[in-house]
């Protein structure tokens, strides 16, 4: 792992996106420190909490070098952080480099590595792609959560640093691979079950897979369904 340097750290409040939906994607540029808690960041909120947020997706962390990606992809949009609706935006760390279960200290903080992002139907709608989160998907450059281990203040300036790896052979790009490219196959199923750092939706998301054989639809999440997001 290279020198990782944070470009940008994000929050936002959840918004009025038409059709009855909510969202947070929206996130602002934060310069002072903040308190991490176990929830989130500062006052970061999130437009459907049973779909969002929550202890084992706290942070969203995105690389700023998927932007060249993208930009060459679809040119006409102006890509930078805070697009994917990320909290923390770096460079020299993407999911090839960075393992599930991976603890690194963020100023007063520890946060833990608990899962890749799964795309879903609100970067359509932010960007008016509608295949769009599918491509993510199938792209790899999903980004990844943490939970938070230790709360406390962080910010901008503060150093991000590797201190702990406990499953190097579970990378969130190889755990990407076996969730969404290798739905079904058998021994990465079994090696996503089995780590005790990946967030309980995916382990058991992995152990309905090996239970049945069969992969659930992904279309509501992707393409979107009436009642996600709506408001009270």
């Amino acid at each position: 792992m290279g020198k990782l340097s944070i470009q940008g750290v994000f929050i936002g409040k959840a918004e009025d996106i038409g059709g009855g939906l909510r969202s947070a994607i929206d996130k602002q540029r934060v310069n002072h420190r903040l308190w991490l808690w176990p929830q989130g960041l500062g006052s970061d909120e999130q437009g459907d909490l049973r779909f969002h947020g929550g202890p084992e997706r706290a942070l969203h962390h995105y690389p700023a070098e998927h932007y060249a990606y993208w930009n060459e992809r679809y040119p006409q949009v102006a890509w930078q952080a805070p697009g994917f609706g990320e909290n923390l935006s770096s460079l020299g760390l993407d999911e090839r480099q960075v393992c599930i279960g991976d603890v690194f200290r963020w100023g007063d903080t520890l946060l833990q590595v608990s899962q890749p992002r799964s795309p879903c139907y609100r970067l359509s709608r932010r960007w008016g792609m509608e295949h769009f989160p599918r491509e993510v998907q199938d792209s790899g450059r999903c980004g990844w959560f943490y939970r938070v281990l230790k709360p406390g203040f962080a910010s901008v300036e503060n150093a991000f640093e590797l201190v702990e790896r406990r499953y190097p052979s579970l990378s969130v790009a190889q755990a990407l691979v076996y969730f969404f490219h290798e739905p079904l196959e058998r021994s990465g199923l079994q090696q996503l079950q089995q780590c005790p750092a990946l967030s309980a939706r995916w382990r058991d998301q992995a152990a309905r897979r090996l239970a049945s054989g069969r992969v659930e639809d992904w279309s509501a999440r992707l393409l979107g369904q009436p009642l996600e997001g709506m408001s009270a």
